[in-house]
């Protein structure tokens, strides 16, 4: 089972984010980000950062925390499951974000299966 240091790690590189671009974000300090990122530290946030992270990454705290490998909250899974059947109305930005996110899922099937 991945940690949650491994996921806060993964989603923030592919984001292209740095340790200091989430912390800004988060009004957090770059050690804490770096704490978090650490698994020697296994440092897991309180209940209200756990949830600014799930916003930020636009994911669940069930997921961050390793209970699901499914990184999209439900209304965004029939948001996706919609725009599939639809692609060709959507705008290259929505189609980015859908590539994006099949992108990441194959990634963590990937890590999963190693």
């Amino acid at each position: 089972m991945e940690t949650f240091a491994q996921r806060f790690k993964y989603l923030r590189e592919k984001m292209g984010w740095t340790q200091e671009d989430v912390a800004e974000k988060l009004g957090l300090s770059r050690p804490t980000i770096a704490g978090y990122e650490s698994e020697e530290k296994n440092r897991t946030p309180r209940e209200e950062t756990l949830l600014k992270i799930a916003d930020l990454f636009d994911t669940t705290i069930d997921f961050l925390l390793g209970r699901t490998n499914d990184p999209q909250p439900s209304s965004k899974k029939e948001e996706i499951n919609s725009a599939f059947y639809n692609y060709e109305n959507l705008t290259d930005e929505e189609k980015e974000f859908l590539d994006m996110q099949l992108e990441l899922f194959r990634d963590m099937k990937k890590k999963k299966n190693k």
